[in-house]
């Protein structure tokens, strides 16, 4: 029995063991089992991602942005440039409680509220699109923060101090202090450009102004500087240049590695512009127009002064004005550039286009005379009115004394068919293609929209709309032999070590006149600033002055007829009248203290162009002279007729 039962309790125990040992096998084959898939999880199914993960953590993928080009003036004075700058960041993890001694620290460096940037500077959670919570570790605290200003704050932040000894700090408030200095607060890898304009307002409509964005450039982030109008709209693309980039191994705290450099491009800056505009000439207009708006207290002026012979602007420059280094602290009206978006009724300047196309096309010559009825003329049952009483005048005197009934019956001799092609082949109605954004095409009905009363309205500068620039390109077409000339801002582009890649070139557009009319029409026009002319306070003492005033009332939405008071005043041009250098348009919208184009804006001319001649040593032309009173031709004026409606008081010059 005994032998027997040690047999049994021997094969039992050797069948436990057997099952211990199939029980052990089992789990060894499921643990192998597991870790064998595992394995492929890791090494086949999720292979891309995990490669993806390391590659980010142990690489450092740097977007390189290039440097948006400068814009200079006609000789190379810097009118727009751009620095990097930093974005300051926080980590409030880091920060732990010291908020106080942060923002104390950092307030003034940044110039923000305390106040604010204590609060600013505690941690927040969050939930993220797949419902974790974390905490913001990335608080962006001021952007735009130039270079020395991010040294001085590194500096600072480097040198705080626990207020104790730090030997007595233990290990875990050691490492807090020195992760506080060292990385609590940081600057975004990523810089950001900052656009200055050192001349400030000087020519902010021509230049514009920038805004920010970001974006992706491939698979990282770029902080874009684009254009939002003037230059920097228009030539956004050239200026802005293109990114490159940087893969490089990176340490555990970010830094660079740069043995493992794997690919460095640079980027290509952006071109440099170089414009037709004069600084000195622009400092001369916008100070003459800000004296004259003191005077006169207009809601707006403005001025264009352009070489008529190649269609270069020299000076361009509108009141109000507004710093394009805060382009959002001015309204938008403002930001406008009324010599190339705001429409008018030209008023008497616009005769220059009827009697230059009656010479041109052979029916009258500057000896031809024309009855004005004394003051009042009936035409289609309404009543045109001259500001005098004028008998007999040739045409040339029409020029000279701006009479409307002149003007409208050399219009009629015309023919409205004929007057009609000569408006838009002097470029009314189109818009002249200088580049800058905005510009409006101005307004000229079609000959089956003019009324009986239009072929002696329009002749006079009403029923159209023009832009300053317009009239002064048209201006320009006379002193031109008869050429008119698309206006010219832009005079080269050039990469940033100054070598020309593109230089542009003077554009005519079509001959509208022969040049024998144009001599024609300058004789006309130097009588307008002498002192039996509308524009006699525009005369020069050294130079010959060939130009036309103008006066027009204004329309407003809602009101019929023409607004009691308000009025477009202007004088617009040229000098030495029969070799041209310069052509100056001044405009006055609403002045007050006077409104007639010869007693508010040809002085402003005068002022301009003597200035103007001394800096461009411009040779003299004629003997000393005193510039002209006014005349009777710059007082009281009579009434006219608009577009189908009675104008009781309408003057013009």
């Amino acid at each position: 029995m005994a032998a027997g039962g040690r047999q049994k309790f021997g094969r039992m125990a050797k069948k436990l063991q057997f099952r211990r040992l199939w029980c052990m096998a089992l789990v060894l084959c499921a643990a192998f089992a597991g870790l064998g898939y595992r394995l492929v999880d890791l090494q086949v199914l999720q292979h891309e991602q995990l490669r993806t993960l390391a590659e980010e953590r142990r690489q450092l993928n740097l977007v390189r942005e290039p440097r948006r080009g400068q814009i200079y003036d006609v000789r190379s004075n810097l009118l727009a440039a751009s620095v990097f700058v930093k974005t300051v960041c926080a980590d409030p993890v880091l920060i732990g409680n010291q908020q106080a001694l942060v923002a104390r620290t950092l307030a003034p460096l940044l110039q923000l509220d305390q106040d604010e940037l204590f609060r600013r500077l505690f941690p927040r959670l969050r939930r993220t699109e797949t419902g974790k919570i974390v905490t913001n570790r990335y608080v962006v605290l001021k952007r735009k923060v130039p270079a020395e200003t991010w040294q001085k704050i590194s500096e600072t932040m480097s040198s705080l101090s626990p207020g104790r000894d730090e030997k007595t700090l233990s290990r875990d408030e050691r490492a807090f202090w020195r992760n506080l200095r060292q990385r609590a607060v940081f600057a975004d890898p990523v810089d950001d450009q900052l656009r200055t304009y050192p001349h400030k307002a000087l020519l902010a409509h021509v230049l514009g102004y920038v805004g920010t964005q970001e974006r992706e450039f491939g698979t990282h982030r770029l902080i874009e500087t684009y254009g939002l109008d003037g230059i920097e709209l228009t030539l956004n693309n050239e200026l802005a240049g293109v990114p490159g980039w940087r893969v490089t191994g990176k340490d555990p705290r970010r830094r660079e590695i740069v043995g493992l450099r794997q690919q460095d491009v640079e980027p290509h800056d952006g071109l440099d512009v170089v414009l037709t505009v004069d600084i000195v000439i622009q400092h001369i207009v916008r100070s003459a127009l800000l004296d004259a708006f003191d005077k006169y207290q207009p809601i707006s002026a403005g001025c264009v002064v352009v070489r008529p012979k190649t269609g270069e602007i020299l000076a361009m420059c509108v009141l109000p004005d507004f710093d394009p280094n805060e382009p959002g602290n001015a309204p938008a009206e403002v930001r406008r550039n009324r010599l190339i978006t705001d429409m008018f009724e030209p008023g008497s300047t616009f005769k220059i286009v009827v009697v230059s196309a009656a010479l041109n096309e052979g029916i009258v010559t500057l000896a031809d005379t024309f009855h004005c009825e004394h003051g009042k003329f009936a035409y289609a049952g309404k009543i045109l009115r001259d500001h005098h009483p004028y008998g007999v005048l040739t045409v040339e005197e029409i020029i000279t004394k701006s009479s409307n009934i002149g003007a409208a019956k050399i219009g009629l001799k015309l023919g409205a068919a004929t007057l009609h092609k000569y408006i838009t082949d002097f470029g009314f109605g189109t818009r002249t293609g200088i580049p800058l954004p905005g510009e409006a095409s101005g307004i000229v009905h079609p000959l089956k929209d003019w009324t009986k009363l239009s072929i002696t309205r329009i002749p006079m500068g009403h029923e159209v709309a023009a832009t300053p620039l317009q009239m002064v390109m048209a201006m320009c077409a006379i002193a031109n032999g008869g050429w008119l000339m698309r206006p010219m801002i832009i005079d080269r582009l050039q990469d940033p070590s100054g070598r020309v890649l593109v230089k542009y070139q003077p554009q005519p557009v079509r001959q509208v006149i022969t040049e024998q009319t144009a001599k024609q029409m300058i004789q006309a026009l130097k009588t307008v600033t002498t002192p039996e002319g509308t524009g006699a306070k525009a005369a020069l003492e050294h130079y010959t002055v060939a130009g036309k005033t103008g006066t027009a009332q204004k329309t407003a939405p809602g009101v019929r007829g023409y607004v009691p008071g308000k009025y477009f005043s202007s004088f617009i041009g040229f000098f030495p009248a029969d070799t041209p250098e310069v052509c100056i348009g001044v405009f006055l919208d609403e002045p007050r203290n006077g409104y007639y184009g010869g007693q508010v804006a040809a002085p402003v001319f005068r002022q301009i162009a003597a200035r103007v001649a001394q800096y461009l040593n411009i040779p003299p032309d004629a003997a000393p002279q005193s510039a002209g009173a006014a005349t009777d031709s710059d007082r009281s004026r009579g009434g006219t007729v608009g577009t189908n409606r009675m104008i009781l008081h309408e003057p013009t010059d």
